[in-house]
């Protein structure tokens, strides 16, 4: 039975190889925990660029249904 001596030598080295390996999912939630919002407090542009971009989306958005209630109500 010499394979299953090599199966479970290379399970463990496989395991081993597994075990070094950092936590994929990890770095993003340390990224994430930094801020609130996933922005490093040392990075404004980043930050500055999240508002603005959520800004004019809600703008875009309010404008969007003004406009579709505006259509609705006169009757297309």
């Amino acid at each position: 039975m010499t394979g299953d001596g090599n199966g479970q030598a290379e399970s463990r080295r496989i395991l081993d190889r597994v075990a070094r390996e950092p936590d994929i999912g990890s770095s993003h939630s340390v990224y994430a925990s930094r801020r609130p919002d996933g922005v490093e407090a040392d990075d404004w542009a980043e930050y500055w660029g999240k508002r603005i971009g959520r800004m004019l989306s809600m703008v875009f958005i309010i404008g969007m249904l003004l406009w579709l209630l505006l259509f609705l109500v006169r009757g297309g």
